[in-house]
């Protein structure tokens, strides 16, 4: 299979006043190209700090990281920003909707930072949000949406940009059981689609689905069970 993300070495470490936090402690790992891998660990073992290196949220302290080859490590703030909006979609716990903005205009939004026609993105959008099972509820805000619809939002918005990396931080964390299992649903049909999954999730369910389980402590890779 095709490599698609690997880090190389890489550590992250925050300074807070005088103190050195480690978030990362030499961390190694390939994901190849239509994987599915999930990162888990206890609160503070350096998931979501593992996240956003993979996501190019953020650059590594020490280390490499190469998204498609690239190394991103070496790109500027600007230039990092356009390859993570064209490569990777991403789906927050807390969703990340725009409350004055329905549905629909929240999924069109990152089309709009990348120039895309306002009709391409108004399909691409509406394609999306059938695909979660939203088309009746296009126009209504986040307000007016249960847990699980906005989250389902928040997938169409990661999905309708077309990325071929989707990166989700406790997809189901805050949603009941019966929800978190449609939200489990959608996501394996994007991957069974082609898409590259990343998750941080405790959820056993996801854990079993997954090819890869990399399980991290205290900042390190404990062990990868697939």
């Amino acid at each position: 299979m095709e490599e698609i993300i690997r880090l190389e070495d890489v550590w992250k470490v925050y300074k807070m006043g005088e103190v050195e936090v480690i978030a990362l402690k030499g961390i190694n790992l390939k994901i190849e190209r239509g994987d599915f891998v999930i990162i888990a660990g206890p609160s503070g073992s350096g998931k979501s700090t593992m996240l956003n290196q993979v996501g190019c949220l953020d650059t590594p302290t020490k280390g490499r990281v190469y998204l498609d080859g690239q190394d991103i490590t070496k790109l500027r703030e600007s230039q990092l920003a356009q390859t993570r909006g064209k490569k990777i979609g991403f789906v927050f716990q807390q969703f990340n909707l725009i409350s004055t903005l329905n549905a629909l205009d929240n999924v069109i939004l990152p089309l709009d930072f990348q120039n895309v026609s306002s009709k391409e993105a108004k399909e691409r959008a509406l394609e999306s949000l059938e695909l979660v099972g939203l088309s009746e509820r296009i126009e209504h805000l986040p307000s007016q949406l249960s847990g699980g619809e906005r989250q389902r939002v928040a997938i169409a918005r990661a999905i309708a940009v077309n990325p071929e990396i989707i990166l989700a931080d406790e997809p189901t964390g805050n949603l009941d059981s019966k929800t978190g299992k449609t939200i489990i649903d959608i996501l394996m049909k994007i991957h069974n689609n082609g898409k590259t999954l990343i998750l941080s999730t405790h959820d056993p369910d996801l854990m079993k689905l997954a090819k890869r389980n990399v399980h991290l402590k205290d900042a390190q890779i404990e062990k990868i069970e697939r």
